[in-house]
């Protein structure tokens, strides 16, 4: 009964969590520009702030599990929990992931209730916090309701090159203010009038997307990539790094499937060879003693097929002698181009622990979780023979910032290494591969991403997605390329905080908006 009644009072927040869960990728964004309706017009009902933040946590927790149920599967497979353990770190997981739901809920209701905000006031402040919340959330998988458009394939993703997909999901956010007022006014003719305008608008949105595309310059050079997918499992990685003899076998696998696919492709031209993160299953380093025969047999390799190499391998950091995650260019003859890259932008608690160099004994609280020296940051381009390539390795891919800072280096496209093994097949490597990808219509570059189980595939500059690779498969393939030489930035490029300054301003104003509202109404007697 108690659970009826919590139901009976919740559906509108737990309609909104379905609404944003299911307009995630892989899903289609059927709901993106009204999900948050159900949930604004619970909020405008309640006369007290605990049940304007249940509603939030309620919503948040609904969109979590449906949109990011692959967390079951990491902690099964990454931390190696007992399904029954991993499903309740999945629940717990959704009752914190997106606690901005909430915290925005609560800020407006505070500042309504302080201020006495006229009704049209109070909710330009309600979809303003909203946009702000989620746009500065912290969220181990940096998503955002952008990159939906892009999954779908709607032309609206295009606007991104001015915006950037943070901008998209700040503009989707912002549909559902009008959308509300027509459901409040759907009786009434203004209603239909607010529908109408906001169907008209997002097709104007789409056409400006489409012109956009269109008038990109045409490439002017290109080059032949052979990709290499490994399909090397969670376990056989793990095999491998504690020395149980697997890397022979994990070595063997990436160079016989480049030796086939060089046969195959052996009338073309293949500029280079690019493979995943650390498919290469030992230490690499300009300074470092090789610990095994394996560089010798990768140099053999390169020299006899006369290709360069794009891989992913762990190398070491000194003088702190600490494990990198690391990405290297090889010539044709085998030898490393430095500098090597390594990560930098961590991932927490698989790559590192928050508020370890403060606290390190938080480390002998833990299970064993990897101790990785962070990289050099956005500092560094590869080149080959001229072609310039930004690298980046899995999770940095998600960060607009960091490619964009690559971009004004002058890089000609993005390489992407990443290993997504520990998710399983239903939604995170989609999530992600689109998530990645989406740097490429940002900054008008192609980006080239290949993994160690899928999904590889290149974006061009159009934003158009070339073959992808199955998934947990393995897989090599050549791809052909084009570019600019000299690409030139892009409007969110060299205008990067200008949207979340002008959102910071609307919000000071509304709040001075209403502060000045709340003092200019004469007092009682």
């Amino acid at each position: 009964m108690l659970k009826f009644t919590v139901v009976k009072h919740y559906w509108l927040p737990i309609l909104s969590g379905i609404f944003i869960g299911t307009s995630y990728i892989p899903f289609p964004p059927w709901a993106a520009l009204f999900c948050f309706v159900p949930l604004w017009i619970f909020w405008q009902r309640q006369t007290e702030l605990k049940p304007v933040i249940l509603g939030g946590v309620v919503t948040a927790f609904v969109f979590t599990l449906i949109g990011f149920n692959w967390m079951t599967y990491l902690l099964h497979e990454f931390a190696n929990l007992p399904w029954a353990i991993a499903v309740i770190g999945m629940i717990l997981y959704a009752l914190f992931a997106h606690l901005y739901v909430p915290i925005a809920g609560a800020m407006w209701f505070y500042i309504h209730r302080k201020f006495k905000c006229s009704p049209r006031l109070s909710l330009g402040l309600l979809v303003n916090i909203t946009i702000l919340n989620e746009a500065y959330s912290f969220t181990l998988f940096d998503w955002n309701f952008g990159y939906s458009w892009f999954g779908a394939g709607i032309p609206f993703y295009q606007l991104a090159e001015i915006v950037g997909f943070s901008g998209l999901s700040a503009i989707t956010l912002a549909f559902n203010l009008p959308l509300y007022l027509a459901w409040k006014a759907r009786n009434e003719r203004q209603g239909k009038i607010i529908f109408g305008s906001v169907i008209g608008i997002f097709v104007l949105l789409n056409i400006s997307g489409l012109i956009l595309k269109e008038r990109l310059p045409v490439p002017d050079a290109a080059f032949n990539v052979l990709m290499v997918q490994g399909n090397v499992g969670s376990m056989e990685k793990m095999a491998a790094e504690t020395g149980d003899g697997y890397g022979q076998v994990i070595l063997n696998r990436y160079l016989s499937l480049t030796h086939e696919a060089l046969e195959k492709h052996k009338t073309e031209k293949i500029d280079f060879a690019f493979w995943a993160e650390t498919a290469f299953p030992t230490f690499l380093g300009e300074n470092l003693t090789p610990q095994n025969d394996y560089p010798r047999q990768l140099q053999e390799f390169l020299q006899e097929h006369n290709v360069p190499l794009v891989t992913g391998a762990y190398s070491v950091k000194f003088p702190e002698r600490l494990l990198t995650n690391s990405l290297f260019l090889l010539n044709e003859k085998g030898e490393i181009l430095p500098p090597h890259y390594s990560k930098t932008i961590l991932l927490a608690f698989g790559e590192y622990i928050p508020f370890e160099e403060w606290f390190p004994q938080i480390r002998d609280w833990l299970p064993p979780i990897g101790h990785f020296a962070r990289g050099q940051g956005a500092t560094t381009l590869f080149n080959l023979h001229g072609l310039k390539m930004a690298p980046q390795i899995c999770y940095e891919g998600l960060f607009a910032y960091f490619a964009r800072d690559l971009a004004n280096l002058g890089a000609q496209i993005i390489v992407n290494v990443t290993n997504d093994s520990w998710y399983g097949t239903w939604q995170q490597p989609y999530q992600h591969f689109y998530m990645t990808l989406a740097r490429g219509v940002e900054f008008r570059r192609p980006v080239l991403r290949v993994t160690n189980t899928g999904i590889s595939s290149v974006v061009l500059a159009t934003g158009e997605i070339l073959q992808r690779s199955p998934i947990h498969e393995m897989w090599a393939d050549v791809y052909h390329v084009p570019y600019l030489k000299n690409p030139q930035p892009t409007f969110y490029q060299q205008w990067f905080y200008l949207l979340p300054c002008l959102f910071w301003m609307s919000f000071i104003g509304l709040c001075i908006l209403a502060w000045r509202g709340r003092h200019s109404i004469p007092p009682a007697y």
